[in-house]
This record gives structure tokens, C-alpha cells and sequence, in this order.
């Protein structure tokens, strides 16, 4: 039978606790008394970028020390693949289900299947809305947002005043909708004021590189080069930005943001074409999302240092800090922290 655990939220300023919220959980041992191996359930959106694949691995390897078994799918982007995911691992009887969400919306059903079958969920990275949710593990993604246009606004040629295009993420991914949230913080003032014009908008599509191409490729055939900024919402649209403006001769000579601090972005800031990218350190993330999913699946208390509103209820949350990289802390940040080795990031970089 499976039992139900308190998750204790704490406030992260006063260390104290300041509510309780039930959530499911279960038990680490058999009818019999017998040690029970626990599984975990992993369904990743896609497997596709480089990221979700260091994410991947992380989680596995601290779900391993801690003695949990890990079964991964991937559903390539396609929501009824990672429904029939969902389904698949409920089946397998995981103890808790972990999933990165294609659409935060329509995993809700996942959710309810999932608790239906008595396991508990948690939205790694991307909420999921509308349902349930047991806990949230990420990064503060509006923070994210206001951190890449408040590097826009600061690094302007004149600081506060300029033209931008702006690329969002996928529309089906809730956390494209919190870094612009974030954006429109900083930059909603300037607009205002006519400070800061931004002069091309849109989404792109499942966060795909050339559909950011698209986009930028159409600002530059109506305003050629008469613009200071792309203020881009990941290093994989930054990525198409940047072959765009490489295509027209503007690389190098336009702000460019990122985030996620892939190797390959990385090496487009020791080159210069990329202006910077936010730096998510994963394993802390993977790492903490693997401990929580494990004493989840134990019925151990979960702590939590905030909540997260999905549309139905406040979900406790675990979110962790991140860092702006450019050209003059990439040593101290990504480097330092042995996300990626010097040389790899100094490949084919001049002077370095």
C-alpha cells in the first residue's frame, strides 16, 4: 500500500518551516519486510540537444549511488509519444515519476494517470499546468529572463537605448513564457519610455535553431542592419541568430543573449559572437532532482524553498540559483566549475 508523506515547505530566507503540503508517497520495502529496489521513472521531452542528455546522465548516476534503479524515455518531441512514455512506465510500477514535459499542458494528463496508479509526480525543469503537481524541481526562470535583458540594457552601445529583436521559445513550453515574463520586467520600463525599441518579435517552434534562423533572417531583410540586439531565450535559438547574422556579415557586431551555457555556445563567446548565456549548473539540479525523487519514493519528509502557482495549485517548488557567463568570468564560472574543459571551449577561439 502506498503511503502518503509530508512535504515540508521551508522559507528560504527565515529557514523556518511555513506550511505543509501532502503530497503521495511511497514505501521502500515489500509486503514481506523485504528490501524493495526503488524505480524511478525518467520521461524526458527529447534527447535531441546536448543538454537533456548531460541532464540525463547526471540524474542516473545520483539515483544509482543512492541505490534507485532509473528507467529513461524520450519522447522526441511529440506529446502522444510521451503520453504512451507516461503510460509505459506506470505499467513498469516506478515508485515515482519524474518528467520534462514537451507540453506543459497537456502532460497534466499524465499527472492524473500517474496518481491514479498511487505515484507520486515531480515537473523537472518545465511545469506542468493544470493538475496536482506534487513537486517542481528547476531554476528561477524569470530571474533567467531578467538576467539576459538586463545584459541587453547594460551592454547597448548606448547603455538603456536601442533596437532589438527578440526571439522566445517554443509556445508549448511553459518556461519560454516565464523568461519572457522576466524580459518584459526589465524591459517593459524602456519600451515605455521609447528608450528601447524592439523592432521584431516571435516564437520559435519547438525551441529549433532554424526556426530562430527564420526569424532573424526576416528582421534583417526588413531593417538590414539597423539594430543593436537579439535578445534570444536559449543557446539553441541564439545558435540560429547567430548563422543569420554570420550569413549577412553582423556577427560579432551584435549583442547576442543565450542560456543553458552549452559547449557550443561557450565557444561562440570565447570566438565573439555570442555575447553570453545563462549558466544552469545541471548537476546541481539533476543531482538535487534525483535525492528528492528518491526520498519521494521512500515516503521521507521533501524540502522545499518555494512555490510555484500551475494554474490549479501552488506547487511546491525547488529551485535553484543561476549565473550570467560572458567572455570575462567563462574561466571562473563553466571552467571553474568543470562543466566544460578550457580547451574545448577555446577551440578555435584566436589569442587564447
Amino acid at each position: 500500500m502506498k503511503l502518503r508523506v509530508l512535504l515540508v515547505l521551508v522559507s528560504c530566507v527565515l529557514s523556518v518551516v511555513t506550511g505543509l503540503v501532502l503530497a503521495r508517497g511511497g514505501s521502500a520495502a515489500t509486503a514481506t519486510g523485504e528490501k524493495k529496489v526503488l524505480t524511478i521513472g525518467l520521461s524526458l521531452d527529447t534527447l535531441k540537444e546536448a543538454r537533456w542528455q548531460t541532464d540525463r546522465d547526471l540524474f542516473v548516476k545520483r539515483a544509482e549511488e543512492l541505490g534507485a534503479k532509473v528507467l529513461v524515455q524520450s519522447a522526441n518531441g511529440d506529446d502522444a509519444i510521451q503520453i504512451s512514455d507516461v503510460e509505459k512506465l506506470i505499467t513498469n510500477k516506478v515508485d515515482v515519476l519524474v518528467i520534462v514535459p514537451h507540453d506543459g499542458t497537456a502532460m497534466a494528463k499524465g499527472v492524473r494517470m500517474a496518481h491514479a496508479a498511487g505515484i507520486p509526480v515531480i515537473a523537472y525543469d518545465r511545469i506542468i499546468r493544470d493538475t496536482e503537481l506534487d513537486l517542481y524541481v528547476s531554476f528561477d526562470n524569470v530571474r533567467v529572463g531578467r538576467m539576459q535583458a538586463q545584459y541587453i540594457v547594460d551592454n547597448l552601445p548606448t547603455p538603456g537605448k536601442g533596437r532589438i529583436i527578440r526571439i522566445y521559445g517554443s509556445k508549448t513550453d511553459n518556461n519560454a513564457k516565464l523568461f519572457k515574463e522576466g524580459q518584459d520586467q526589465v524591459l517593459e520600463p524602456y519600451i515605455k519610455r521609447g528608450d528601447i525599441e524592439v523592432i521584431f518579435e516571435d516564437w520559435a517552434e519547438d525551441w529549433k535553431q532554424e526556426n530562430a534562423k527564420k526569424i532573424v533572417n526576416a528582421a534583417i531583410t526588413k531593417f538590414q542592419d539597423n539594430f543593436d540586439a537579439i535578445l534570444a531565450s536559449n543557446d539553441g535559438t541564439a545558435g540560429g541568430a547567430i548563422q543569420a547574422l554570420i550569413e549577412e556579415g553582423y556577427a560579432g557586431k551584435k549583442l547576442v543573449t543565450g542560456q543553458d551555457a552549452e559547449l557550443v555556445a561557450c565557444q561562440r563567446i570565447a570566438q565573439g559572437t555570442q555575447s553570453m548565456t545563462i549558466y544552469k549548473p545541471l548537476k546541481t539540479l539533476a543531482t538535487k532532482g534525483a535525492e528528492l525523487a528518491v526520498a519521494l519514493a521512500k515516503g521521507k519528509p521533501v524540502v522545499a524553498n518555494q512555490t510555484v502557482n500551475n494554474g490549479k495549485v501552488d506547487v511546491p517548488a525547488a529551485l535553484n540559483d543561476v549565473v550570467t557567463v560572458t567572455s570575462k568570468n567563462i574561466e571562473q564560472t563553466v571552467i571553474a566549475d568543470g562543466f566544460h574543459k578550457r580547451e574545448d571551449v577555446f577551440r578555435g577561439a584566436a589569442n587564447k
